[in-house]
């Protein structure tokens, strides 16, 4: 007689598992939030600074004028003080959604990184719709992939530390 198979090899010899895939009996994931948001916190500060940099880089270095007019100088006006802030609640909210992902779906990471590469990718096309210069175009985008760039890949790493397997 043949013994019953799960889609995933394992004998399906009771009830299924919170985790399709895990052998009967292996102790499933446990999420250290506090790490999670600790992580998420300086990621958050990170991706601040980096917006900084990056506009620093493009309008004082390159003299793209991006977010503000040329006239404002390297450091420009409120909009680069906007855009950091906006980097950072951008970086807080990619937490809470690592959080919930981490809680609530299969393969966490894999949805993030999907999620947050489509985000950015739209932010990049944004300035594609306005009738600024190419250059500040070209620059806006830049400083919104070094964006998205830097809190993905930090949230992922900082999400895989948060995990702690089979305890």
């Amino acid at each position: 007689m043949e013994t019953p198979q799960s889609p995933y090899g394992y004998e399906t010899d009771g009830p299924a598992t919170p985790y399709p895939g895990r052998p009967p009996g292996t102790p499933s994931p446990s999420l250290d939030a506090q790490r999670l948001w600790v992580g998420g916190l300086m990621t958050a500060v990170v991706a601040a600074l980096t917006a900084v940099v990056a506009v620093l880089l493009v309008r004082g270095v390159l003299g793209i004028p991006v977010f503000a007019p040329e006239g404002n100088g390297a450091m420009g006006d409120v909009s680069t003080g906007l855009l950091a802030g906006g980097a950072f609640v951008a970086g807080l909210a990619a937490t809470g959604l690592m959080h919930v992902l981490i809680i609530a779906s299969p393969g966490p990471v894999r949805f993030f990184s999907w999620i947050v590469g489509l985000v950015t990718a739209v932010m990049m096309l944004l300035p594609f719709t306005t009738e600024a210069t190419p250059a500040a175009k070209v620059g806006t985008a830049a400083v919104y992939l070094v964006i998205g760039i830097a809190i993905g890949s930090l949230l992922t790493a900082v999400a895989r530390g948060a995990v702690r397997r089979g305890r």
